[in-house]
């Protein structure tokens, strides 16, 4: 195969997302062979000129790339069980934790193949398309990324993140989680102003501009925590916050609405003010997420 002979790939999974990478692939000229435990699924793809496997074994035959988009962790041991994975370079990009990443990849390379895991920050709408922000993290094997870099990046932008084969995972979920709080934080601020003579459309641009002027304090959270000074360029001390989520808990009772999403935060700040961290900044809630010492 010559350097400009596109890469053959095989897609396990053709649910939204293997769809949308296989159609992905399809698009850029790739030979592409899809599997799925559902046949019909795989009928659009054909129509589009995928070649239809007839069982997983059969697919991972066809090509050494194996892209692998499947529900869970358990399905993947299921649909590779009879497949000889020897000379194979399997990139997982189905869901999964970095302790499961961490395994496949041992399970995977005990068969005779490379390794990759994945965590994927795009919903199926966003792939192939270069003006949505969709990417990719990979960990595992270096040398499997590096060669094939090119043709994973066709559905997404592709970022590798480490050797340690959990590191997709544990970046995916760790940048899931924080969108996790940070929709939290919106839905009690909509809450706030649902009943009042306040229009959301009108609402939302305010919102979207605070969240994103305070996003940047990122990094100072970043540098503290690499320093371990929580007093450097403190603005609002942990012990000014806590004090001032009276205001925001006395708000939420007078509107009606529940503050139940605020008051875990809102605990763990109390934690930190009472071991008397109260003049840090709140970067040491994270230690006590942690259950690492307290920075000194």
């Amino acid at each position: 195969m010559t350097a400009n002979t596109p890469t053959p790939v095989t897609v396990l999974g053709t649910g939204a997302m293997g769809s949308a990478l296989a159609r992905a692939w399809l698009a850029a000229g790739h030979p592409v062979t899809v599997w799925n435990r559902t046949p019909a699924r795989t009928e659009a793809l054909a129509a589009g000129g995928a070649a239809v496997a007839g069982s997983a074994a059969e697919a991972v035959a066809a090509g050494r790339l194996v892209i692998v988009c499947l529900l869970d962790d358990s399905s993947v041991g299921e649909a590779l069980e009879h497949a000889s994975l020897s000379g194979r370079d399997v990139v997982n990009l189905t869901t999964g934790t970095p302790a499961q990443g961490r395994a496949r990849a041992v399970w995977a390379e005990a068969r005779g193949a490379r390794f990759l895991d994945a965590g994927i920050m795009a919903v199926p709408p966003m792939i192939a398309d270069p003006s949505s922000g969709a990417y990719v993290f990979y960990s595992g094997s270096a040398e499997l990324f590096r060669e094939h870099r090119d043709t994973l990046a066709v559905p997404a932008g592709a970022t590798f993140v480490g050797t340690d084969p959990g590191f997709a995972a544990l970046h995916d979920v760790a940048l899931l989680s924080a969108m996790s709080g940070m929709f939290a934080g919106v839905f009690h601020a909509f809450a706030l102003v649902r009943r009042e003579d306040i229009a959301p459309r009108e609402f939302a641009p305010l919102l979207q501009g605070w969240l994103t002027a305070m996003a940047g304090l990122v990094h100072r959270t970043a540098d503290q925590l690499e320093s371990g000074d929580y007093a450097k360029d403190v603005v609002s001390n942990a012990a000014m916050q806590a004090a001032g989520n009276a205001t925001l808990l006395r708000t939420a009772q007078e509107q009606g609405v529940s503050p139940e999403l605020l008051t875990p935060y809102m605990a763990l700040m109390d934690r930190l003010v009472a071991e008397g961290r109260g003049a840090q900044d709140t970067t040491g809630m994270i230690d006590l997420l942690a259950g690492r010492p307290a920075a000194s």
